[in-house]
């Protein structure tokens, strides 16, 4: 089977791919309110281009491919891309990452595409607070949104919550007890410093949360199966609910990294706090083979950094998490 190795030996069999630059919320750690520097459409792959490039990556050895955007359920015919995403031989585990509020209409669809996962953006419960951290009073629809994913029979559903400090950290408690309520695996995230955005935004040292949080509640430390990522997980004996910490600043994992980006052009993202890139997007454009794209993939895959220096070099990385894709 082949198989993705980088230049510091770890496997890379996980690719995210940014359908969409374009997002209908404006959450404060990812896009500034009048942000208007999107990709031009123009430059966007195409479906069938998407496509061709991440069967090149199937093809290498990846095997987890997560729909990502911006908004994923903002682009045109999505369901159908996921559909001839999850028929790619060697894709075991297909997912979408989504803010949920086109999510009621499209639960459906998704799941009929082959989607087997979900992660739901949600920062908190509290529709004022909501509406601070996204821009728009939109906590009704994405909590529709749940609902249809449950009812479409996805399981296990993902919520992901950024913690912020003075901001919604006082809602990780309240959150906490809507995931236990309904069998729900919520992940607590800590910011990072993408863009000015990132930058502005200060979070909690989720490590530490994590573990008071597990003692406070009798969690029990898990490991989760397909799919699983950088979190640590703790299950709720009582419930179905996991609780899980991403922790890239207090605690960062990248001796572990096993994943890449392709942006909605094409380019692939070695590193969310690196700035190392290949014009995959451009090169398939000017007419490269794919044994052309196979040869790039894999000297990209040497120069992939060893880690981030988010802690070192905050102001590194100027563009937004919008543009970089999930």
């Amino acid at each position: 089977m082949p198989t993705l190795i980088d230049g510091h030996g770890r496997v890379i069999d996980y690719l995210r791919v940014s359908v969409t630059d374009r997002c209908d919320l404006r959450c404060t750690y990812c896009l500034p309110q009048a942000f208007k520097g999107f990709e031009e459409p123009a430059n966007w792959l195409t479906h069938e281009e998407m496509a061709r490039l991440v069967s090149r990556f199937v093809a290498l050895g990846v095997r987890k491919v997560r729909l990502t955007g911006g908004e994923p359920l903002l682009r045109r015919g999505v369901c159908d891309l996921a559909a001839r995403i999850k028929a790619m031989p060697g894709v075991r585990d297909l997912s979408v990452s989504t803010n949920a509020t086109r999510l009621d209409r499209m639960a459906s669809g998704l799941k009929e595409a082959g989607v087997d996962r979900l992660n739901i953006s949600l920062d908190s419960l509290d529709e004022a607070c909501m509406t601070r951290i996204t821009g728009r009073n939109c906590l009704n629809e994405v909590l529709a949104g749940i609902r249809a994913a449950s009812q479409a029979g996805f399981r296990p559903i993902k919520l992901n919550m950024v913690v912020q400090d003075g901001v919604n950290d006082q809602e990780v408690m309240p959150m906490v007890m809507f995931a236990r309520e309904h069998g729900l695996v919520l992940r607590l995230i800590e910011p990072m410093p993408v863009g000015d955005t990132g930058r502005a935004t200060t979070g909690r040292n989720l490590s530490a949360l994590g573990d008071a949080l597990a003692r406070e509640l009798g969690l029990v430390p898990q490991v989760l199966g397909r799919g699983a990522g950088p979190a640590r997980y703790w299950q709720d004996p009582r419930s179905e609910m996991s609780l899980g910490v991403i922790t890239p600043m207090s605690q960062h994992f990248c001796e572990a990294c096993n994943r890449v980006r392709l942006g909605v052009d094409g380019t692939l993202y070695l590193c969310l706090g690196q700035n190392d890139q290949v014009p995959l997007g451009a090169w398939l454009r000017d007419g490269a083979t794919d044994a052309d794209l196979d040869d790039a993939i894999h000297a990209a895959m040497a120069r992939k950094p060893e880690r981030h220096e988010f802690q070192e070099r905050p102001e590194k990385i100027i563009r937004f998490m919008a543009q970089t894709g999930g």
